[in-house]
């Protein structure tokens, strides 16, 4: 049987996309299918200054991963994931970056009948933009409950028209078209990625970035606490630690009754307080002068709420003898 040689300009096609893999830092493999010409053009020109897409025959590209393993090892294993319409994408963005650059890109487009619906497409009700005609016709064909109420077009409840992964029919396409409904998703869909040896699949790459920053604030919080409840000095947990223990040592001075500086006010606060409430049960015939003359005073803070009682009675006596001035006058 007689071999043939591969012909000279896939070699070189070859060749050529090797040296690209071999060169850039994040190899992937993106999924074309369904997506126009023009929109893929669009999609390249924005975003050219840090990524490349290229699209040649599977075969070719499966050839290229394996021979490329031999400097960038692992990257063949990009190789299980070339199915379908497949591009390779080089790129100097890490892969989840790449990944939510991909996801932005993509647009919504309307279905044109036979297509695999990616969602359940629900009908809402209400009313419509459309007057009475041929209108409600077109919409009852494609299943969804239209009525004409008050010369207009409404639906008359909600209704799921096509479940996920169910066909959409070429009458229904129309009818969501008309309503503006666009089921259909496109873009492009990174597969897998490949960086450092490690290989990134779309499962891995697609996560929620706010939750993610929020788990990671969590930890830190969590740490945070945990340095300063084990007592473990850190350059950010040591001004907690010093707080905390400052807080310790005057209450432990309080507790103790040891005259510290900063305890000895709280003390004596302590003491005059206990002693006014010992004072207070006892007989007048009991205690001298001095013990009377703070009870008859009270405390400061009743002293403080006569004084403020005083002065709004002021306040009202004032008021009122300026309003019977005016009206005398």
């Amino acid at each position: 049987m007689i071999e043939h040689e591969p012909a000279r300009w896939k070699m070189e096609l070859v060749d050529s996309v090797v040296k690209g893999i071999e060169k850039s830092p994040v190899v992937g493999l993106v999924s074309v299918s369904n997506v126009p010409g023009p929109q893929l053009q669009s999609m390249r020109a924005r975003l050219r200054d840090h990524l490349t897409i290229q699209v040649i025959k599977n075969n070719l590209l499966e050839i290229a991963l394996r021979k490329a393993a031999e400097k960038r090892k692992g990257v063949d294993q990009l190789t299980q994931e070339i199915e379908g319409q497949t591009a390779l994408l080089l790129s100097d963005f890490n892969p989840f970056k790449l990944h939510m650059l991909l996801e932005k890109t993509k647009t919504k487009m309307p279905a044109k009948g036979g297509e695999t619906s990616p969602i359940d497409i629900e009908i809402k009700a209400g009313e419509t933009s459309f007057k009475p005609g041929p209108i409600i016709g077109e919409l009852q064909k494609a299943g969804i409950p239209a009525a004409i109420e008050k010369g207009k077009v409404v639906i008359k409840k909600d209704k799921i028209v096509v479940k996920q992964g169910e066909e959409i029919s070429r009458a229904l396409a129309l009818a969501l078209t008309k309503l503006e409904i666009y089921p259909l998703t496109v873009g492009l869909e990174l597969k897998a990625a490949y960086e450092d040896g490690t290989i990134f699949h779309r499962e891995t790459l697609a996560i929620d970035s706010v939750t993610y920053i929020e788990r990671i604030q969590k930890g830190a919080r969590s740490a945070l606490n945990l340095s300063v409840f084990a007592a473990i000095p850190h350059r950010l947990s040591i001004a907690a630690l010093l707080n905390k223990a400052h807080t310790e040592a005057i209450n432990l001075a309080v507790c103790s009754e040891y005259p510290a500086t900063e305890a000895l006010k709280i003390l004596i606060t302590t003491a005059r307080a206990q002693s006014l409430a010992l004072a207070s049960h006892l007989s007048a015939d009991a205690m001298g002068e001095d013990a009377r003359s703070p009870l008859a005073e009270g405390t400061t803070a009743d002293r403080a709420q006569k004084i403020e009682g005083k002065e709004q009675k002021g306040e009202k006596e004032g008021k009122k003898k300026e309003e019977k001035k005016v009206s005398e006058q």
